[in-house]
């Protein structure tokens, strides 16, 4: 989003997403990256400027097998 001040400069240059239809074309790939990580919020941003479905079948739909930091109480 090259030269985009605010989000009323971007629907204006980009649409919104009424606009949006995905491309019939589905071949792409699922991502295992943990929903809400910007892993996945990049794989997203990608899915769509390149006209695709947001969603993949196969897309990591759970965090089992994770591990993440834990903090122990003050």
């Amino acid at each position: 989003m090259d030269n985009v001040r605010n989000v009323f400069e971007a629907i204006l240059k980009y649409g919104h997403d009424e606009d949006f239809v995905p491309s019939d074309f589905c071949e792409f790939e699922p991502t295992d990256a943990p929903a809400g990580s910007p892993e996945k919020i990049e794989v997203l941003r990608q899915r769509v400027e390149s006209g695709l479905p947001l969603w993949h079948f196969n897309d990591r739909q759970d965090y089992a097998g994770l591990t993440g930091a834990v903090r122990p109480r003050e």
